[in-house]
Protein backbone atom coordinates (compact mmCIF):
# COMPACT_ATOMS: atom_id res chain seq x y z
CA UNK A 1 0.00 0.00 0.00
CA UNK A 2 1.73 3.58 -1.08
CA UNK A 3 0.18 5.09 2.16
CA UNK A 4 2.32 2.61 4.54
CA UNK A 5 5.49 3.57 2.44
CA UNK A 6 5.26 6.99 1.59
CA UNK A 7 4.60 7.01 6.34
CA UNK A 8 7.30 4.69 6.51
CA UNK A 9 9.44 7.43 5.08
CA UNK A 10 8.76 10.21 6.98
CA UNK A 11 9.25 8.86 10.33
CA UNK A 12 12.82 9.40 10.35
CA UNK A 13 12.34 12.54 9.54
CA UNK A 14 10.14 13.05 12.62
CA UNK A 15 12.62 11.45 14.77
CA UNK A 16 15.80 12.89 13.45
CA UNK A 17 17.05 15.68 15.05
CA UNK A 18 14.90 18.37 16.23
CA UNK A 19 16.46 21.14 14.04
CA UNK A 20 15.65 18.70 11.17
CA UNK A 21 12.18 18.02 12.04
CA UNK A 22 11.66 21.52 12.96
CA UNK A 23 12.63 22.19 8.88
CA UNK A 24 10.49 19.05 8.11
CA UNK A 25 7.34 20.11 9.21
CA UNK A 26 7.95 23.25 7.75
CA UNK A 27 8.39 21.63 4.27
CA UNK A 28 7.92 17.66 4.05
CA UNK A 29 5.67 17.23 6.47
CA UNK A 30 3.07 19.37 4.68
CA UNK A 31 3.89 17.76 1.85
CA UNK A 32 3.79 13.80 3.68
CA UNK A 33 0.16 15.06 4.73
CA UNK A 34 -0.93 16.03 1.25
CA UNK A 35 0.06 12.58 -0.09
CA UNK A 36 -1.84 11.14 2.48
CA UNK A 37 -4.83 12.79 2.22
CA UNK A 38 -4.80 11.67 -1.27
CA UNK A 39 -4.08 8.01 -1.07
CA UNK A 40 -6.72 8.27 1.43
CA UNK A 41 -9.33 9.66 -0.50
CA UNK A 42 -8.38 6.87 -3.69
CA UNK A 43 -8.84 4.24 -0.81
CA UNK A 44 -12.12 5.28 -0.08
CA UNK A 45 -13.63 5.72 -3.32
CA UNK A 46 -12.33 2.61 -4.47
CA UNK A 47 -13.95 0.57 -1.78
CA UNK A 48 -17.65 2.78 -0.97
CA UNK A 49 -19.21 2.36 -4.14
CA UNK A 50 -21.98 5.38 -4.47
CA UNK A 51 -24.03 5.95 -6.98
CA UNK A 52 -23.46 9.87 -8.40
CA UNK A 53 -26.14 11.04 -6.54
CA UNK A 54 -24.40 9.65 -3.31
CA UNK A 55 -21.13 11.04 -3.78
CA UNK A 56 -22.20 14.56 -5.19
CA UNK A 57 -23.89 14.87 -1.28
CA UNK A 58 -20.81 12.77 -0.05
CA UNK A 59 -17.61 14.55 -1.25
CA UNK A 60 -18.32 17.82 0.17
CA UNK A 61 -18.72 16.57 4.18
CA UNK A 62 -15.61 14.06 3.69
CA UNK A 63 -13.54 16.89 2.71
CA UNK A 64 -14.92 19.13 5.76
CA UNK A 65 -14.26 15.85 7.77
CA UNK A 66 -10.86 15.23 6.48
CA UNK A 67 -10.06 18.94 7.09
CA UNK A 68 -11.26 18.64 10.68
CA UNK A 69 -9.44 15.25 11.30
CA UNK A 70 -6.25 16.90 10.02
CA UNK A 71 -6.19 19.55 12.72
CA UNK A 72 -6.41 17.00 15.17
CA UNK A 73 -3.58 14.52 13.81
CA UNK A 74 -1.66 18.03 13.78
CA UNK A 75 -1.63 17.88 17.59
CA UNK A 76 -0.83 14.63 17.75
CA UNK A 77 2.20 14.80 15.11
CA UNK A 78 2.79 18.23 17.83
CA UNK A 79 2.82 15.70 20.76
CA UNK A 80 5.20 13.24 19.11
CA UNK A 81 7.63 15.48 17.95
CA UNK A 82 7.68 16.90 21.62
CA UNK A 83 7.94 13.59 22.75
CA UNK A 84 10.68 12.73 20.57
CA UNK A 85 12.68 15.76 21.55
CA UNK A 86 12.42 15.14 25.44
CA UNK A 87 13.04 11.50 24.59
CA UNK A 88 16.83 12.13 22.83
CA UNK A 89 17.44 14.40 25.87
CA UNK A 90 17.22 11.38 27.89
CA UNK A 91 14.96 10.38 31.08
CA UNK A 92 11.38 12.24 30.41
CA UNK A 93 10.34 14.08 33.89
CA UNK A 94 7.20 13.33 35.42
CA UNK A 95 5.84 16.69 35.19
CA UNK A 96 6.49 16.27 31.15
CA UNK A 97 5.04 12.80 31.17
CA UNK A 98 2.14 13.71 32.30
CA UNK A 99 1.48 16.43 30.55
CA UNK A 100 1.95 14.76 26.73
CA UNK A 101 0.16 11.80 28.25
CA UNK A 102 -2.97 14.18 28.99
CA UNK A 103 -2.58 16.33 25.82
CA UNK A 104 -2.46 12.69 23.91
CA UNK A 105 -6.20 11.94 25.57
CA UNK A 106 -7.69 14.60 24.49
CA UNK A 107 -7.08 14.36 21.46
CA UNK A 108 -8.56 10.73 21.16
CA UNK A 109 -11.30 12.55 22.94
CA UNK A 110 -11.84 15.18 20.53
CA UNK A 111 -11.76 12.51 17.53
CA UNK A 112 -14.26 10.00 19.21
CA UNK A 113 -16.71 13.77 19.55
CA UNK A 114 -15.76 14.49 15.40
CA UNK A 115 -16.32 10.67 14.49
CA UNK A 116 -19.97 10.90 16.59
CA UNK A 117 -20.79 14.55 14.87
CA UNK A 118 -20.09 13.09 11.34
CA UNK A 119 -21.75 10.16 12.07
CA UNK A 120 -24.71 12.51 12.46
CA UNK A 121 -23.87 14.13 9.02
CA UNK A 122 -23.15 11.06 6.75
CA UNK A 123 -25.98 9.14 8.20
CA UNK A 124 -28.52 11.69 6.61
CA UNK A 125 -26.31 11.46 3.22
CA UNK A 126 -26.24 7.82 2.75
CA UNK A 127 -27.77 4.47 4.00
CA UNK A 128 -26.59 3.51 7.26
CA UNK A 129 -24.52 0.31 5.63
CA UNK A 130 -22.10 2.69 3.21
CA UNK A 131 -21.98 4.87 6.50
CA UNK A 132 -20.49 1.95 8.64
CA UNK A 133 -18.62 0.88 5.57
CA UNK A 134 -16.70 4.50 5.59
CA UNK A 135 -16.51 4.28 8.73
CA UNK A 136 -14.67 1.03 8.47
CA UNK A 137 -12.29 2.18 5.94
CA UNK A 138 -11.39 5.39 7.92
CA UNK A 139 -9.97 3.79 10.67
CA UNK A 140 -8.85 0.76 8.90
CA UNK A 141 -6.30 3.72 7.00
CA UNK A 142 -6.11 5.51 10.09
CA UNK A 143 -5.36 2.52 12.79
CA UNK A 144 -2.36 1.45 10.02
CA UNK A 145 -1.42 4.78 9.87
CA UNK A 146 -1.13 5.12 14.01
CA UNK A 147 0.10 1.35 13.81
CA UNK A 148 3.11 2.87 11.80
CA UNK A 149 3.94 5.68 14.10
CA UNK A 150 3.81 3.33 17.12
CA UNK A 151 6.04 1.18 16.29
CA UNK A 152 8.76 3.33 15.71
CA UNK A 153 7.93 5.78 19.00
CA UNK A 154 10.26 4.39 21.61
CA UNK A 155 8.20 3.67 25.57
CA UNK A 156 8.96 6.58 27.99
CA UNK A 157 12.01 5.93 29.97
Amino acid sequence: MKLITIILLALPVLFAGPAVAEGADANGVKSLRAEIRADKKQIVAANLPLTEAEAKRFWPVYENYQNELQTISAKLEKIILTYADAYKKGAVPDDTAKRLTEEAMAVEEAEVKLKRRYLSKFSRLLPAAKVARYFQIENKVRAEIKYEFAKHVPLIQ
